[in-house]
């Protein structure tokens, strides 16, 4: 039997499934712990549980590829990992640099200015300065491990950015990232940043692709490995390495074809909730909604095009917050479940329990540091301090917070290697909540009942000897607060408000008081809601009641991204411009120095057919093998005037489409 795997590496599991594309079935699915400080580790061990769990179902000869949806792009720039990088700006004034914001997007890159770029029309503005180029790789500047070129208007005339490109790898082999090719926008600073944001993070994707496929050697698997990229769609690993900047937001992008696909439907919203995030989109005609205006990513705006997506600190996996007056809030920050800890390590059920004897220090006593699962190497560019103090925690791990944490600095130290994914702290969770109600049974429930009764006691809500009552009322609230902050989150997208909690109105709604004085209230969703992940089961149901929309919880919810991962289809899109020569005639701007035709008829034969051939060439060398191709004009015209005369200008966009081709396929 044919099959794909699809592979989702979320903030707290790693999700895989076995899928037959002939018949439509999932075969297997499986799930592993994320490692966050080695996301290969997690994966490898996903990859195993599913082939483990296919069994006779599965054969290496019938796969034929494995698709990866990864959180390695965005966490890499949000939390400023990467390779050391120099950004090229060619043709680049300094109000033009400043504006790219790389400077302070990445302070450690060097930024450095070169004669040369191209005007509007694609005609040069100043001579390439290659003495120059040559100049700066002998400095410090050529000692990066990774380059970024952009020329102004390099989308009308690539020619520079092609030259500094060769150039570069001809004198240092490394990579180097041209704008041009990533994005097809006349915003060159942007397209700066964007760039500069790739080169980044070559290396990090490329060790990643190595990782999983010595995975795949130790399990005798020879099969493609594609990546799901931040618009829904795949692409073989070795093109998008050259571009990681594109898998963005790949991971929910995942959750949102794996939910269009388990549900059937074409209009709808999704909502993905998982251990770390809430990721919620609207889908329209079968394909969900596009941010064309570029993905943001640690709130710098990139030229990626990705789903139109909302994500929220919002999971089972989030620390709670508990004010003075008792009122329960999710934050943002993800922390480990006891429930989980307490599985890992037995010992922290029994201390949970042995703390409820004491008199205070009740909350401190649900605080341990842990390193994350797996082998631990640490990373390059920590310091001595940092790694004495790993040294220390991997001697003792768990360890209750204060017995590690003496000083300020201590505190900022594990903050920050909270922040890399290399140490994980702990605390109560609406996941141990779910255990503790009996409506999740994976981990340690009497861990869970221990650490609520701890937190109970030591803000309010347990006060009595019989403390079961009590804590189950805790736990409710817990897990209430969470449906509310769902069903805002859910109202902000059906309304197209920010904050659905500022209107009186809609807050009653989400907080399922629907009656206002002698007013009742109730909500009318127009789109079905699909909720998709692990925690959805337990929260949804109520939040669809809450926003009055029909809601589904389809069967494998729990792995709706990995599904999303091995039913993507492979899409390619191309852009070409026309524009009007100032002495007659029409400019066809495309791989090289624009192309002149006389007659418009011709310019937009010769800007459509090279859309067309640049959107199939590059979905084929993405891996697709059959393919249709839709091609979109935009023009500008003079008014009252015939098509023949009236042209002023053109963009025309090909769209290449295809399933994936078998690990035989060729081109």
């Amino acid at each position: 039997m044919r099959t794909t795997i699809g592979i989702d590496t979320g903030g707290t599991y790693t999700d895989a499934v076995v899928f037959a594309p002939e018949t439509g079935a999932i075969l297997a699915s499986a799930k592993a712990l994320t490692t966050r400080g080695d996301l290969a580790i997690g994966i490898s061990e996903a990859l195993q549980a599913v082939v483990s769990e296919a069994g006779a179902a599965f054969s290496a000869s019938g796969l034929q590829r494995v698709v990866l949806s990864t959180t390695l792009a965005t966490n890499a720039l949000v939390e400023g990992h990467g390779s050391s990088v120099t950004s090229i700006l060619v043709g680049f004034d300094e109000r033009m640099a400043a504006r790219t914001e790389i400077a302070r997007a990445i302070p450690t890159a060097h930024l450095v200015h070169l004669a040369g770029g191209h005007r509007y029309t694609g005609d040069e503005q100043t001579p390439l300065d290659e003495t120059g180029l040559a100049r700066l790789l002998e400095g410090p500047e050529g000692q990066s491990a990774a380059f970024a070129v952009t020329a102004n208007y390099a989308v009308r005339n690539p020619a520079h950015e092609h030259r500094v490109k060769a150039l570069i790898r001809a004198r240092t082999g490394r990579p180097v990232t041209a704008s041009s090719e990533l994005s097809a926008a006349l915003n060159g600073p942007r397209r700066a940043l964007t760039a500069t944001f790739n080169a980044r993070i070559v290396g990090l994707i490329v060790a990643l692709v190595d990782a999983v496929e010595a995975s795949l050697r130790d399990l005798d698997i020879a099969a493609p490995i594609l990546i799901v990229r931040g618009d829904g769609t795949i692409a073989r690993a070795e093109t998008v390495v050259e571009k990681p900047i594109e898998t963005i937001l790949s991971g929910p992008a995942a959750s949102v074809i794996g939910a269009r696909f388990l549900c059937s439907l074409d209009d709808f919203i999704v909502s993905d909730i998982g251990g770390t995030t809430t990721d919620i989109a609207t889908v329209r005609n079968g394909w969900p909604s596009l941010n064309e205006a570029g993905a943001s990513v640690g709130g710098f705006r990139t030229l990626v095009r990705a789903v139109d997506m909302t994500t929220m600190g919002l999971g089972g996996d989030s620390e709670l917050l508990i004010a003075t007056d008792g009122t329960v809030t999710p934050g943002q920050q993800r922390v480990v479940p006891l429930s989980l800890a307490a599985r890992r390590f037995p010992q922290i059920g029994a201390e949970l329990l042995n703390a409820l004897g004491q008199g205070s220090g009740m909350l401190s006593a649900t605080r341990y540091l842990l390193l994350p699962p797996g082998e631990h190497g640490w990373p390059a560019d920590l310091g001595d301090a940092d790694i004495r103090f790993l040294e220390a925690l991997k001697a003792r791990t768990p360890v209750l917070y204060g017995a590690l944490v003496m000083r300020a600095a201590d505190r900022s130290r594990v903050a920050r290697l909270i922040k890399r994914g290399l140490v994980q702290i702990t605390g109560l969770t609406p996941s141990d909540a779910a255990h503790v109600l009996g409506l999740q049974s994976q981990w340690d429930a009497n861990a869970a009942r221990h650490a609520a009764e701890l937190c109970g006691r030591a803000t309010g809500w347990v006060t009595s000897q019989d403390a079961a009552a009590e804590v189950q009322r805790f736990a409710r609230a817990v897990v209430d607060s969470v449906v509310t902050a769902s069903s805002r989150l859910i109202l902000n997208r059906l309304t197209g408000l920010e904050d659905a909690g500022a209107s009186p109105l809609l807050e009653a709604l989400a907080r399922g008081e629907p009656v206002m004085g002698d007013l009742g209230l109730q909500a009318v969703s127009n789109l079905p809601l699909i909720a998709v992940g692990g925690p959805a089961p337990v929260y949804y149901p109520e939040v669809g009641t809450r926003v009055g929309a029909q809601t589904v919880v389809p069967d494998k919810a729990g792995v709706a991204n990995a599904v999303g991962a091995a039913v993507g289809v492979i899409n390619a899109r191309a852009q070409v411009e026309i524009t009007y020569n100032e002495g007659g005639g029409y400019l066809v701007h495309g791989d090289s120095a624009p192309d002149f035709h006389q007659q418009a008829a011709d310019a937009l034969t010769a800007a459509e057919d090279l859309a067309r051939t640049r959107a199939e060439t590059a979905a084929w060398s993405m891996g697709a093998g059959q393919t249709q191709t839709r091609v979109d004009v935009k023009r500008i015209d003079i008014p009252n005037l015939s098509s023949e005369f009236s042209l002023m200008a053109a963009t025309i966009t090909a769209e290449c489409t295809g399933e994936a081709a078998g690990k035989d396929a060729s081109h």
